[in-house]
């Protein structure tokens, strides 16, 4: 029976929240059917991928409510809203929807997540030591965040009150409303979860920093998982314009990536994909990559040029269908990719390229097996009686470094089959 139900935003954030179970041991999935039906499912963790970061406020409070109230008359016992560790998308409306799904009053909200220097401070979030509006997610093309304070982000979206817990107070709430506590350190969160108690969190909202206090305290364990030998072959599959993730290609490149520019055409045309240049270029880029062993798919323009704008302009694209075409057309190229015999390990950047390649391959739940990295998900799926790897990474974070290092430990550091994650 399903112990505890993670609803995400999206499915990069699903997986980094969800694999803090999986890599303890417990039977966990990860779904995009949110009508599955809980009762008929044998994980204790069930992680649902909502998709509702690009929704409006309204719509989302309604598709987490349906899910979450949903869960509590199969009695699931706990549910964890989980949300963007820099705050992007509608995290006050679908705290909100868990609360009135659940008849609740309280529920505690730790958004920190400090592996990654993203930390909660006098209800104030920092990101690598900077309020959160004033770093690179300030300026996401597609949902900037623009404000840091934790009650002004959350009222602009719900009349929930807010409480703030500071580090040196009590964990018990004191009054009705979401209770933010700030946090700097794992140790915080260990701290704070065990001031809780497993009373304190039948529902409770945070990112992956707080997912894995929660495994500890609800004992949520079992024998480690062990990883699989991965493909040596390596793709990268970008669908993520963070300068983060940009530096990370820049990296790779410089160390001999093959490095795939898609056209505006090639990304944006549906049409394209039925032409004979589409399958002449699947062709040349299954040699690519069967020749190189690293190589990188990138949505992106080449420094100094913006003919995805141009195109965009010209063709009348809004910021929102631009990014709906875009990942769709990748996920759509990466399909026939399999198809042509693709056996490589894939690393995909952005969410909402994760859950478009899932739909083009009609599969709807992956199984999170453990961490290559801080957020950096090695997951699986079967595809046409197959089974693929594919490691998730959202793009506003790791090392530049990072793709050179996962190349690495595809290529040369999984020999020995079935090694511990």
């Amino acid at each position: 029976m399903i112990k505890l139900l993670m609803i995400a935003d999206d499915f990069s954030g699903a997986l980094d929240a969800g694999v803090q179970f999986a890599a303890r041991g417990a039977a966990t999935r990860v779904v995009t059917d949110l009508d599955c039906d809980f009762l008929e499912t044998d994980a204790e963790v069930l992680v649902m991928v909502a998709e509702t970061r690009h929704l409006p406020p309204q719509k989302a409070y309604d598709v987490v409510y349906h899910v979450a109230r949903n869960a509590r008359e199969a009695g699931v016992p706990y549910i964890y809203k989980k949300t963007d560790s820099a705050l992007r998308g509608n995290v006050g409306s679908e705290l909100a929807a868990v609360m009135d799904a659940a008849d609740a009053d309280v529920m505690p909200f730790l958004p920190a997540f400090p592996k990654l220097n993203r930390v909660t401070r006098n209800g104030v979030h920092y990101v690598d030591g900077v309020p959160v509006a004033e770093s690179i997610f300030g300026q996401d093309p597609f949902e900037p965040v623009t404000v840091s304070f934790l009650p002004d982000i959350l009222r602009s979206q719900t009349e929930k009150p807010t409480v703030i817990h500071r580090l040196s107070g009590d964990a018990a709430p004191v009054c009705p409303g979401i209770q933010i506590y700030d946090a700097e350190t794992d140790a915080d969160l260990a701290r704070l979860s065990r001031a809780l108690g497993t009373e304190g969190v039948h529902i409770s909202a945070g990112c992956a920093g707080f997912a894995a206090a929660l495994a500890d305290l609800l004992k949520l364990h079992g024998p480690a998982p062990r990883q699989p030998r991965l493909p040596a072959l390596f793709l990268v599959a970008c669908g993520s314009v963070n300068p983060v993730t940009l530096r990370q290609m820049r990296m790779a490149e410089q160390h001999g990536f093959v490095h795939i520019h898609l056209t505006p055409e090639q990304k944006l045309e549906p049409a394209w994909l039925e032409s004979q240049e589409c399958r002449e270029k699947i062709a040349l880029w299954l040699e690519a990559v069967r020749e190189n062993g690293r190589c990188i798919m990138d949505v992106n323009d080449p420094d100094g040029t913006e003919d995805t704008s141009a195109y965009a302009r010209a063709h009348h694209l809004t910021t929102g269908e631009l990014r709906e075409r875009i990942a769709v057309q990748l996920a759509c190229i990466m399909k026939r990719l399999l198809d042509g015999g693709l056996d490589a390990t894939m690393l995909c950047t952005g969410g909402d390229t994760l859950l478009a390649l899932m739909r083009a391959v009609g599969v709807n739940e992956l199984t999170p097996i453990c961490e290559m990295d801080t957020g950096t998900v090695l997951t699986s799926f079967a595809y046409r009686g197959k089974s693929y790897y594919i490691i998730s990474k959202s793009g506003g974070f790791g090392e530049p470094r990072l793709f050179c290092e996962l190349a690495a430990l595809v290529g040369g550091g999984n020999q020995k089959e079935d090694t511990a994650c």
